[in-house]
Order: structure tokens, then C-alpha cells, then sequence
């Protein structure tokens, strides 16, 4: 099937066909399950790469002289000015494949020294949203994360880089709380996936439409639940308090490494710790790691310093049940090869790590005195909280990835 596509795509290109060989190249990236697709000019060609779980693959080349067509078809296809080569240029298109499947394009053009760079990011419209264990929360994260999606108000913050998933848990909580009972408002940049039941409004920041004026106006909208995309600034963050202190429950995203960091984020914003201690429920830091291949893993050696390393994190897990005894004693774990299955890369699929920092007593006092971010840690740790690193390392022991990939996304501990 793969092969079929990629002869596809090479004998449009051979045969200049650009209207089919963008078809062509958005469905096959559909098929290898890719989240954005670039299309970069060099200097003596242009390629074609897929992002698929989280990682770049080259796909095809094609010739300098096509790529003002395919720029422009690509352009015509978002309604954006095709004679504006200078600047950056960002647009969306609703598109079907001759397989019939639909899905929301979000293109964004970058005028380079070879030309017009394309990076197109894909929302597979027919997917459906997992349910948070599918996601890969589980044990004591998943429980803390259930009791706080039932509080009738207060604040979630889901925390991590770009492309760690964070939408995509958001709205897997919101799916599972969204029911006729409810008013749910979102404020986002931009909606991603359109749900039914949702009220979602998208930010236009050119006409002064922000996370922050959105979220007064979604308090004026008699909500129950809101989700604000993000926590940038001074004014959002204010209006999240506001929002959780007046009986809603708030969702929303920030930027920091750790789920304790966000606290000290959000109080160098200039808010002040006793309003954080009043409303916030629950702090989510997560990442992707890449699902090793069934098919090809094999067992790996691992070295005395990294068998050290994994011991060292796991003698501070202090959630009661989190992994089976059997495999903690055992220490097995295993290696990527590669097979056809897999695409000769030895992974497949991605698969969530979770540090869940849930609020209470002990935690809103350390705060409330300005304690520092390693004792707040500490005092997480010991109420049950589960690090990214633990997290990975028990994915890493389940056979569900590799400590390579655990280590490439999560810090160490000392």
C-alpha cells in the first residue's frame, strides 16, 4: 500500500502533474500516520519530509524548476496570496483524498534564500480523540487527574514543549466531561479538532480578539467549564484566577520543564502565591516518547551507569502499585532494531509519559512561604506524584519503549 503511494507520488512528480502530486503527498503522509509534512527548497532540488512520531523522514525529491507550482497550488488551496513571495504567510484548508478521507490543513509559507518553504500541519479529521488511559495515564496520575476533572471549580494546567500532546489531553479531558449538563467555552490558537458539544472560539490576535479577552467574554457566556490555550501573560493568567474563584473549573497550557515549575512560572507572571493555593487543582507536565516495534524489539544490555541511574530514580517512587514488583526486581529492558512493520526504524506509534502534581495542604503551605522548587518536589514526591523520568523508565520495563527514548525526552535526577 505504502509502496503504491510513494510510485504515485515519484510518477506525478516525473510527469509534473502538481495538482496530483500535493493530493498524493498529503494522503500518503495520512497513511504513515505524519503530523506535518515540509516542503523544502535546496539548492539543487526540493524535498519532501514527514514528521511521524515526532521524528523527521525523507520521502522524495523533486526538481527547483516545479516548486513555484506546487507553491502556488498549495497557496490557492489555503486562500493565500500567491504574488506575496517576501513574507511569511499562514492559512488552513479542508481537504479530501480520493480515499475519502477529510482533513484540516493549517499551511504555514517561509520565504528562504532558495525560496518559499511549505510546512503544512495535519488534523485528521476522522480520528477519533483517545480516552486519557489510551493516552498512557495510568496508576496513581490517572486517579489524581479523575478526582480533579470532578472538582466543581478550580484550575488545570497541562505543561510541555510544542508537539508533547498537550491539545490532544485537553481534549481528551473535555470529551470525557462533556455532556448536555454542561456549557464547555474554549478559547484556542487555532481550534485543532472540532468537537461536537463544544462552544470553541479561535483567537484573532490582528483585531485584538486574545486569550485574555476571550476569556472575559467566556465568562459573560454563563460557562461551567472553560479551556484557554494558553497562559502567556499577566492578564490570562488573572482572568483564569478570576474564572476558577467564581466556580469554574479552567483548563489550560504553559511552558515550563516540570510540573513543580510552572508554580514559580506563574508567580513570576506577578501573581501573587495565595491566589495560586486558592485555585489550582492540578498540574499536568507531559511528553512523547516513540512506541518500540512488537515485531523487531529484542532485549538490550544496559550498562552498569544507566542501571544505576534507573535505580537511583525508582527508589524515590513512593506511588503504592505503580509497577509490578516483578518487573522493578527483574530490570529488563529493550532495544529498537527495525523491520518492514516499522519501516526500518524500530519504533511505531507514540505513547505518553505524565507527571501529575496534584494540590494539597502540605503543598499550599510550602508555596504560601516561598519554598523552593526541589522542596516542593521532594514533598509531591512523597504524597505519590510519579516524575516523567519513573514514568518512562516504567513504559521502559512494560516493553513499551526504550530508555533511549525515555532519556531523550526526560531529565535526569541527580
Amino acid at each position: 500500500m505504502n509502496e503504491d503511494k510513494q510510485k504515485q507520488l515519484e510518477d506525478s512528480i516525473l510527469a509534473a502533474n502538481i495538482p496530483q502530486m500535493v493530493l498524493v503527498a498529503i494522503s500518503y503522509a495520512l497513511d504513515l500516520r505524519s503530523s506535518d509534512i515540509h516542503i523544502e527548497p535546496e539548492q539543487h532540488y526540493v524535498r519532501i519530509r514527514y514528521r511521524i512520531d515526532g521524528v523527521l523522514r525523507k520521502v522524495v525529491e523533486y526538481p527547483t524548476n516545479l516548486h513555484p507550482a506546487v507553491v502556488s497550488r498549495i497557496k490557492i488551496m489555503s486562500n493565500l496570496k500567491i504574488d506575496e513571495q517576501r513574507l511569511p504567510q499562514d492559512g488552513r484548508a479542508d481537504v479530501t483524498t480520493k480515499d475519502g478521507r477529510a482533513m484540516d490543513l493549517r499551511v504555514s509559507t517561509l520565504p528562504t534564500v532558495n525560496g518559499e518553504k511549505i510546512v503544512m500541519r495535519i488534523q485528521d479529521k476522522s480520528r477519533k480523540i483517545p480516552d486519557l488511559a489510551e493516552l498512557g495515564i495510568s496508576g496513581a496520575s490517572l486517579k489524581n487527574l479523575e478526582a480533579a476533572m470532578k472538582s466543581p471549580n478550580g484550575i488545570i494546567i497541562n505543561t510541555g514543549p510544542t508537539g508533547s500532546g498537550k491539545t490532544t489531553t485537553l481534549y481528551s479531558c473535555l470529551t470525557k466531561l462533556n455532556t448536555v449538563e454542561v456549557n464547555i467555552l474554549t478559547i484556542e490558537d487555532p481550534v485543532e479538532i472540532q468537537l461536537d458539544g463544544l462552544n470553541q472560539s479561535q483567537v484573532h490576535h490582528d483585531i485584538d480578539y486574545d486569550f485574555a479577552s476571550g476569556m472575559r467574554t467566556a465568562l459573560r457566556q454563563d460557562p461551567n467549564i472553560i479551556m484557554v490555550g494558553e497562559i502567556r501573560d499577566k492578564e490570562t493568567a488573572n482572568t483564569a484566577i478570576e474564572a476558577a474563584l467564581t466556580g469554574h473549573l479552567v483548563f489550560s497550557t504553559l511552558h515550563t520543564n516540570s510540573a513543580v515549575e510552572s508554580i514559580t512560572r506563574i508567580i513570576n507572571m506577578g501573581i501573587e502565591p495565595y491566589l495560586l493555593n486558592s485555585t489550582i487543582e492540578l498540574i499536568i507536565a507531559q511528553r512523547l516518547v516513540r512506541k518500540v516495534c512488537e515485531k523487531c524489539k529484542k532485549l538490550a544490555e544496559t550498562s552498569p551507569e544507566l542501571l544505576e541511574l534507573v535505580k537511583n530514580a525508582m527508589s524515590r517512587l513512593h506511588a503504592e502499585g505503580e509497577i509490578d514488583a516483578a518487573l522493578l526486581q527483574g530490570m529488563k529492558f529493550y532495544q529498537a532494531v527495525g523491520c518492514a512493520e516499522c519501516g526500518n526504524v524500530g519504533y511505531i506509534g507514540r505513547v505518553g509519559l505524565y507527571e501529575v502534581f496534584r494540590m494539597n495542604n502540605e503543598l499550599r503551605k510550602l508555596i504560601g512561604t516561598g519554598a523552593s522548587i526541589m522542596d516542593i518536589e521532594e514533598a509531591a514526591l512523597k504524597n505519590g506524584m510519579v516524575t516523567l523520568e519513573q514514568a518512562g523508565i516504567i513504559k521502559a520495563l512494560q516493553g513499551m519503549t526504550t530508555l533511549d527514548e525515555v532519556y531523550r525526552v526526560a531529565r535526569k535526577s541527580v
